[in-house]
């Protein structure tokens, strides 16, 4: 693959992004289409992405309506009725996944790639920042943008190392070749694609056999998940409190969260996190592990990149912050699966016990809800009060029968209540809170400004 111009369909996601970016770093010519402008779509544009949101064929840059030197990059999310798709498919051009294009851009690396239903994105951020730390280095192709560097794709020309994130939608995952992978874990989700628990379970066996002779699979204890790797691939577990390598001595103070991780080299200690909520001390644990499987080992730069790190934006991400001890909080975060809420919801209440904690949840994807409507109301119901939004459709039609009153109705939360994106602000306004936590991989987080406009007035 090595073409003069790339065109991506579906060239806003954040996953595109990254390669979009790679491939401009090249000097190469890129362009694309997306549906709806965002403001990655107008970074991308400043940097030099030529992206339409005309989904016509008239619409194609006319350098790329050739299939002689022009690789069509595409999101398994866009149907093939898609106008674009169908062009270039009916005129015989060179067209791959995103994933199939990230599998050959990394495959000649050292590639340490992070899978599993949550996760994912907090633990291939923090392992791309000890290597940039440590002065290894990486090409990054993440799935949130890194707040240390404003971008989800870092660029080391020179290194010998990749840091993927792994998705496992539409079995994405299977293009890649490991080096190094980690599974954070294996809860069912996607089932519009896999159907039942059974085959998300063996596609993820199948990613266990994909890992290079010489290298590890790095994975949570206690998953259901039976790998499958192949002769030479030494099998290491993880975890916050057990497993080959796990944290110790865990201290908590106001705002800090100090302890020491423990790895087969030797222990790591006083590591201090930089986003200090609970489920990061295990997302600490594993992008350490991934690192110090490595030649890159260096526990001094652990500690110190584990420090320093800021996050990813729409992971934790604290929007809004009042003066003063009770001053209220809004935090965003991506998660969007019951297994994710439960922990985002855990995380916000050690922060911050005893306060008020207000939910705004906007379910995403319909199939998503009708599979998980229970689990989902359990989650939700461990906030003092939960507000939720109609479901963001993404890349389905609706399913009659199937809206946010399904989870609703079982939300065991003292204050409940559902309403749509215009009343948002207003109904947070008079909810009374300490603690914000908005919640969903949807667009809610493009209405925090307006909530934080309102509530200041």
């Amino acid at each position: 693959m090595d073409s003069e111009r790339y065109c991506f369909i579906g060239a806003g996601g954040i996953g595109m992004a990254a390669l979009e970016r790679y491939f401009l770093s090249r000097g190469k010519r890129v362009a694309g289409y997306d549906r709806t402008p965002s403001e990655l779509t107008a970074e991308l544009e400043a940097e030099g992405v030529e992206i339409t949101f005309d989904p016509s064929v008239e619409a194609i840059p006319e350098d790329m309506r050739q299939p002689e030197g022009t690789t069509v990059i595409y999101t398994p999310a866009v149907p093939d009725t898609m106008p674009w798709m169908k062009y270039f498919r009916d005129n015989g051009f060179e067209m791959m996944k995103r994933a199939q294009a990230l599998g050959i851009v990394t495959e000649g690396s050292v590639a340490l790639c992070f899978a599993g239903t949550h996760g994912k994105t907090t633990t291939s951020s923090m392992a791309a920042h000890i290597l940039k730390v440590c002065g290894a280095g990486c090409n990054a192709f993440l799935g949130g943008e890194l707040i240390n560097y404003g971008t989800n794709f870092l660029l080391a020309p020179t290194s010998a190392y990749s840091v993927v994130e792994a998705d496992e939608y539409d079995r994405s995952f299977h293009w890649l070749t490991p080096t190094v992978a980690v599974i954070t874990s294996t809860d069912p989700d996607h089932l519009d694609i896999y159907g039942n628990e059974e085959a998300y379970l063996e596609s993820f066996a199948r990613f266990t056999e994909l890992i290079k002779p010489g290298g590890t699979l790095i994975v949570h204890e206690g998953l259901k998940l039976k790998p499958r790797v192949r002769e030479g691939v030494q099998v290491l577990t993880y975890s916050r409190d057990g497993g080959d390598f796990h944290a110790s001595y865990i201290r908590r103070t106001p705002g800090h969260i100090t302890f020491d991780i423990v790895t087969p080299r030797g222990t790591i200690r006083n590591v201090n996190l930089g986003v200090p909520v609970e489920v990061n001390i295990e997302n600490a644990v594993a992008a350490a592990a991934a690192v110090t499987v490595t030649q890159a080992f260096d526990p001094v730069a652990i500690r110190e990149a584990i420090s320093s790190y800021r996050g990813t934006k729409r992971r934790f991400e604290r929007r809004y912050e009042e003066p003063g001890e009770n001053g209220r909080v809004i935090i965003d975060d991506y998660g969007h699966h019951p297994a994710e809420v439960a922990k985002s919801i855990a995380s916000v209440k050690a922060l911050y016990p005893g306060r008020r904690l207000t939910v705004a949840f906007q379910p995403h994807l319909y199939s998503r809800t009708r599979d998980f409507a229970a689990e989902f109301a359990d989650a939700l119901s461990q906030a003092d009060d939960v507000v939720m939004l109609p479901i963001y459709p993404a890349r389905e039609l609706p399913i009659p029968g199937v809206e946010s009153e399904m989870i609703l109705k079982d939300v065991k939360s003292a204050d409940k209540a559902l309403t749509d994106k215009e009343k948002l602000a207003d109904t947070l306004k008079s909810r009374n809170f300490d603690i914000l936590l908005t919640l969903g991989a949807g667009d809610i987080n493009t209405l925090i400004p307006q909530i934080i406009e309102k509530i200041k007035s």
